[in-house]
């Protein structure tokens, strides 16, 4: 019978995402579940305040996981680290704020062999030097929070929803986009996804007080029968919880933010729009929303990002990487 990989998860006690009261569980259902299900692996937690020595783990460990290559998820100091000659991995989080958190600097204090998740490659490496170990992971679907959930065809039909960051969109913040995403950065990486909300059949699900309108995010999902998910430069969370929830999915789709690789199929899986078609892509299902084309793309999307796009699957993936510097 094969060893279980032994993996120390060391992180900061107060490591917001690790919050059981924070709103957002999608790292906790990776780290604190997805992770101790799988039967390959011996999973244990090292919450610290700002320091950590590795020497506590001599003998009794194969990997080193981080929740995120920055300082508000890792202590700032690893005793031993770089002499140790076990594997340290670290999830990455938005690989364009990499000069912000300096995390290229962690880089080589930690000696972090490889980073994983879900943003494409492409995306990964315009931020971080080529050298550097990546993988992408499809991770954050725990697919028992997606059950029990409104049917499709009792859902709201004739209007659109919309969710997550978007930046203003008004004359004055358009032209300080054009000079500067600093000044917008939400309408930056999420143009297509703001400008939607200028259409009078899009309902814009903001947060009010971290949470959607009292309810947890599938639930509210459930209400609609389509909803949209864009990012201008990488796909993002809602490309598979929204279809995860039974949602028929605008999906942006662009050479630019490189989504084909998560596997939908255009008019299969999910509607891809981009800048310029997507209004008509909306109109057509509105003019003919009773059509069951729509129902049975829902459900095809649902299906596939449950069974493949899971954290599970995710976690196996992870352990494939694990192996590659595991002698």
């Amino acid at each position: 019978m094969e060893r279980k990989i032994r993996v120390a998860v060391i992180y900061k006690k107060n490591y917001i995402f690790f919050n059981e009261n924070h709103f957002d569980k999608t790292t906790s259902y990776f780290f604190k579940d997805a992770l101790r299900r799988n039967k390959s692996l011996e999973v244990s937690y090292f919450p610290c305040e700002n320091e950590f020595d590795v020497s506590k783990l001599k003998g009794k460990c194969d990997v080193i996981l981080f929740a995120n290559n920055r300082f508000d998820a890792t202590p700032e100091i690893i005793h031993g680290i770089k002499q140790s000659n076990i594997t340290v991995i670290s999830r990455q989080g938005d690989p364009h704020y990499a000069k912000k958190f300096n995390q290229i600097e962690l880089h080589e204090k930690f000696k972090i062999d490889a980073y994983w998740s879900f943003q494409p490659k492409e995306y990964f490496y315009k931020f971080y030097p080529k050298h550097f170990r990546y993988k992408e992971i499809i991770w954050g679907l725990e697919p028992s929070k997606y059950q029990n959930l409104k049917p499709y065809n009792q859902r709201i039909k004739n209007r659109i929803l919309n969710s997550g960051n978007v930046g203003r969109n008004n004359v004055k913040s358009k032209i300080g986009h054009f000079f500067s995403k600093k000044f917008n950065p939400s309408l930056y990486y999420y143009k297509l996804r703001s400008i939607c909300n200028n259409l009078s059949y899009v309902d814009y699900a903001s947060m009010i007080d971290n949470q959607y309108t009292n309810q947890d995010y599938p639930e509210y999902l459930s209400r609609y029968c389509t909803a949209i998910a864009a990012g201008t430069f990488s796909p993002v969370g809602k490309y598979f919880e929204i279809p995860a929830a039974g949602c028929m999915t605008f999906m942006e789709v662009t050479p630019n933010n490189h989504a084909k690789y998560l596997g939908f199929k255009d008019n299969e899986t999910a509607i891809f729009i981009d800048e310029k078609n997507y209004k008509n892509k909306f109109e057509e299902y509105l003019n003919d929303s009773d059509n069951k084309r729509w129902s049975e793309i829902a459900k095809a999307g649902r299906e596939y990002t449950l069974n493949e796009l899971n954290n599970d699957k995710a976690v196996e993936s992870l352990i494939q990487l694990m192996k590659e510097f595991i002698k």
